[in-house]
């Protein structure tokens, strides 16, 4: 498919088909990282990963239950 590059203030955009779009599994507001490819003249969309680390989930779980009391009264602060 061939899209036209457009202005966007001082940068440029790309528009996605709607399509296109729910056929990669994005929505609007959902992040991407470009890798853009200098040799091969490229720029490859890659959504970022939805999924949460479960070692970061452990970990905030246990602060959360060590800390409970003290976030809970800055909480009422």
């Amino acid at each position: 498919m061939t899209q036209k590059v457009l202005q966007v203030g001082s940068s440029a955009g790309i528009i996605i088909p709607k399509k296109t779009l729910g056929e990669l599994g994005l929505r609007i507001g959902d992040q991407v990282n470009l890798e853009a490819n200098i040799k091969q003249k490229k720029l490859v969309i890659v959504p970022v990963s939805k999924t949460v680390d479960k070692e970061l989930l452990n970990w905030t779980r246990k602060f959360i239950d060590k800390y409970r009391s003290a976030l809970e009264a800055l909480a009422r602060k």
